[in-house]
């Protein structure tokens, strides 16, 4: 069974990609091509170079600590931090590589903030493409390529089905990690709190956005088939519980697959 893939992005959610992709390889589907946006591209770029059980590694190796090497404030560059610890993980993985020499084809997405469209990156460095599509407006370095800025492609395409339908005439599988509104909406407002504080508000309205935005993504340009795996109740910037994310991300393979396995 071959299948393409289109990997949302979510910051810390996107461990879960990790155990839907490993499931998928357990039952025996073969990847045709892939596209991913923010963390997605990781998973993307990993999948497609064969690193994923690297990634796995350091998602489950991750830490307070050693995410806190990732914190370097530097206010010249329109952010708040550098991004220099980021770029230098994934020079130590992939170095000189070039996204046409992986072993399927890829598409890393970013979004590009002079003409405000996706931009859906096939060829060049990997660690100038996924420095863009993780660049997150004013956190991290926007990155400058042919007259764009790129930032973090979640802002226009947060489930890049059009990026991998270019790409394959498979059926499209897109994991979209904003799927879980109802549980996310419960953990940051939950019903026992009666003094909603300006945070809270904030964080559930955000999430809100962030669920409409990748609905109408696929609304759009809808897949084949959708997984939203059961993750609404971990925190997006918390990447320190893989463990539990690659399992609920491996589950909702399982619980899909009857679906998954009508596309072959």
């Amino acid at each position: 069974m071959r299948l393409a893939l289109a990997l949302g992005g979510g910051a810390g959610l996107g461990w879960t990609h990790i155990g839907v992709l490993g499931e998928l390889e357990r039952r025996g589907v073969t990847v045709d091509a892939v596209s991913g946006t923010s963390i997605g591209a990781v998973a993307a770029v990993c999948l497609a170079a064969h690193r994923l059980n690297i990634l796995e590694e350091i998602a489950r190796g991750a830490n307070a600590r050693t995410v806190m090497q990732f914190i370097d404030v530097d206010l010249r560059r329109g952010s708040m931090l550098g991004g220099r610890g980021v770029r230098r993980q994934l020079a130590l993985h992939f170095g000189r590589t070039q996204l046409e020499e992986l072993f399927m084809p890829v598409a890393v997405v970013a979004a590009d903030l002079i003409s405000g469209e996706a931009v859906s990156i096939r060829r060049g460095s990997i660690v100038d493409a996924v420095s863009a599509s993780i660049a997150i407006p004013g956190v991290f370095p926007p990155v400058r390529r042919d007259g764009m800025v790129l930032v973090d492609g979640g802002v226009v395409a947060p489930v890049p089905v059009a990026a991998v339908r270019a790409m394959s005439k498979a059926p499209v599988l897109a994991v979209n990690l904003q799927g879980d509104y109802a549980r996310r909406a419960l953990a940051a407002l939950p019903p026992e709190k009666r003094v909603l504080t300006p945070f809270r508000v904030g964080r559930a309205g955000i999430s809100l956005v962030m669920a409409h935005l990748a609905r109408q993504s696929l609304a759009l340009d809808p897949p084949d088939i959708e997984l939203a795996p059961a993750i609404g109740h971990v925190d997006v910037r918390n990447f320190t519980r893989a463990d539990e994310l690659i399992a609920l991300g491996a589950a909702s393979v399982v619980e899909n697959w009857a679906a998954i396995e009508a596309l072959g």
